[in-house]
């Protein structure tokens, strides 16, 4: 599998509101909706999932939300369930 095709951990920054967040759901070339601003915002920082560095805070009991990230609205679906 081609690395740029992995769901890696990423970090989040919005531009316009600062608002900062993280996810383990986060694609290369793919972003995440801001919830303040309403704008897709790019990872500032992304890594390998299978190398966490103990700053991965991901909450696998916390929801994905589908309706802000870019990769699940282009797919239609949970982009966590997407192998390649």
């Amino acid at each position: 599998m081609n690395s740029q095709n992995k769901r890696c951990f990423g970090e989040y920054r919005c531009p316009n509101c600062k608002r900062s967040w993280m996810s383990g759901n986060s694609w290369p070339n793919y972003g995440q909706q801001c919830t303040t601003c309403n704008i897709n915002v790019m990872p500032h920082s992304q890594r390998p999932l299978e190398k966490p560095d103990g700053l991965d805070k991901s909450d696998t009991s916390k929801p994905h939300r589908q309706e802000l990230c870019e990769k699940c609205k282009k797919l239609g679906y949970f982009c966590g369930k997407t192998y390649y």
